[in-house]
């Protein structure tokens, strides 16, 4: 669809810039794939691409995630590289950046603007080279009016920004998406696979897939799983 080869233009075009990027749209719609292409169409292909789910990290953890833990910091406490240390010279992606707490949001704002960082228990600088993407499917700056997300940080972040359309939005797609699927889930399981019915195509196009292609994706490989003959 038009919209998809707009954001593959855009990839295209940014891709190998250091710039910040944020992914926006609804849950499923394909933000983190938008994060690695953009990262492995890059200078930094070669590099890590580090992902980390702020929505999935205790707060009190947060800060030894992504910065390290100097030994004995606490008893029983080894040595451990962060998460932006492990990315260094690639791609450190942050989804669900907007659960990420305010004091850490301040942290890692520091490191955008000096460009090191200091594991827990250490004062000895780390310079670091990373690219950050983050992802949300939360309105940000409606999060920034209401005091949940640093304004400065929004803006560090948001030097480019995507916004991933809903499957709804682009049904002229699911087609293309639901062969990909078949074909690769038929692999996957090893089964004789190799047509989607029109009757089932049709009802697809008529479904408005509220989660959108990772949805898509799980009903194909339910119907691949399930479903007999080819």
């Amino acid at each position: 669809s038009e919209k998809i080869r707009k954001t593959l233009k855009w990839i295209d075009r940014i891709a190998d810039l250091s710039s910040n990027v944020i992914v926006t749209g609804e849950t499923g719609t394909g933000k983190e794939l938008v994060a690695k292409t953009i990262h492995y169409g890059s200078r930094r292909k070669d590099m890590p691409f580090i992902a980390i789910n702020c929505a999935a990290v205790p707060e009190t953890l947060f800060e030894s995630e992504i910065f390290g833990i100097e030994k004995g910091v606490a008893t029983g406490v080894g040595k451990r590289i962060g998460k932006m240390e492990m990315a260094c010279r690639g791609t450190l992606f942050f989804d669900e950046i907007a659960d990420m707490p305010l004091n850490i949001q301040a942290k890692v704002l520091r490191v955008i603007e000096d460009r090191h960082i200091e594991r827990l228990g250490s004062r000895k600088p780390i310079p670091i080279d990373i690219r950050i993407i983050a992802a949300t499917n939360k309105d940000l700056e409606r999060a920034v009016k209401e005091g949940a997300f640093r304004e400065d940080f929004y803006y560090r972040l948001n030097v480019i920004c995507f916004v991933m359309p809903p499957l709804r939005d682009h049904k002229e797609d699911i087609p293309l998406l639901a062969e990909h699927f078949l074909h690769r889930f038929a692999q996957e399981t090893n089964k004789p696979v190799d047509q989607i019915s029109r009757e089932a195509l049709d009802d697809m196009m008529l479904y408005d897939w509220p989660g959108n292609v990772r949805e898509l994706g799980n009903a194909m490989e339910r119907a691949v799983v399930v479903g007999r003959g080819r």
